[in-house]
């Protein structure tokens, strides 16, 4: 009589079978992939003959040659596909600045480098879509602020690692490498895209020297200028102590002289009292 398992014995799932359900999957996934693709170059195409991300739904459709229903299953909207597109440019972007950049002979050029390069992709340009979408972006900015923030993830990793790079090398002061990645970052894509500033009776564009001027002086001047006196009272520390103590006891030794003085003043003033006194028995007598 054979004994039966107190529990259920799992039997191993074949070998094939596995091969088989990730065989499905893959060939699923890169359908997916490929119409996804298809909905963003029709987008992309679209953006190229109009100039702006002025287009519908249904114009992407029709360009992709698919169909509305299969849109929807990847994309909740317009926004989405832009917010795509946006993610796209933004990693492509990185990829480029990163490799052009790597010719710079140390970390503050190859930041120079890159500032130049993110200011010169932020630039609107007449009649047509910059790389980074820049008209859109400042609205998925208001709309989209935590998808728009993921999106600049790789451009921002990037810029820390420079910023990093500058900090070791003895370049740079940045007590939060990344946080002046960021400022660096904002202040060449918002500058780029911002209206010439006037200066007269005609508008002055900033320029991408004047971006990297500003971003270097917060970089080094005001950093370096506070270094060493940052590092002046530990050094003086002794001196500065016994300084406070002088000082602290200053104001008891004042009041201390004080009493002594009235004492002594008190003290020739009582013969000179007690003169007045016998003269004035004497007149009396």
């Amino acid at each position: 009589m054979s004994a039966v398992p107190a529990e259920p014995v799992e039997t191993p799932e074949p070998a094939w079978r596995q091969r088989a359900v990730e065989r499905s999957t893959r060939a699923a996934k890169l359908r997916a992939e490929q119409r996804v693709q298809r909905f963003l170059d029709a987008a992309q195409e679209l953006i190229a003959d109009k100039g702006t991300t002025d287009f519908t739904v249904q114009e992407v459709v029709e360009r992709s040659r698919q169909s509305l229903r299969s849109f929807y299953q990847h994309f909740d909207g317009k926004h989405e596909l832009l917010l795509a597109l946006f993610e796209d440019a933004l990693s492509t972007s990185a990829a480029e600045i990163r490799e052009k950049s790597a010719a710079g002979r140390d970390p503050l050029e190859r930041l120079k480098i890159a500032v130049d390069l993110l200011y010169a992709s932020s630039t609107p340009r007449k009649g047509q879509q910059s790389p980074l979408f820049t008209d859109f972006a400042i609205q998925l900015l208001v709309t989209h602020p935590d998808q728009v923030a993921t999106a600049h993830l790789p451009l921002l990793a990037y810029f820390t690692e420079l910023v990093e790079e500058a900090v070791g090398a003895g370049q740079a002061v940045a007590a939060k490498p990344r946080r002046t990645a960021s400022l660096i970052m904002q202040t060449a894509m918002f500058t780029a895209q911002a209206p010439a500033a006037p200066v007269g009776a005609h508008p002055s564009p900033i320029t991408a020297e004047e971006v990297w001027a500003f971003c270097l002086g917060g970089l080094t001047g005001p950093g370096t200028a506070q270094g060493p006196a940052a590092t002046a009272p530990a050094a003086d520390a002794p001196a500065t102590k016994a300084t406070a103590a002088t000082r602290r006891t200053a104001p008891a030794k004042k009041a201390t002289a004080a009493p002594q003085k009235r004492a002594a003043t008190t003290k020739k003033a009582a013969p000179a009292k007690k003169a007045a006194a016998t003269k004035a028995t004497r007149s009396q007598a």
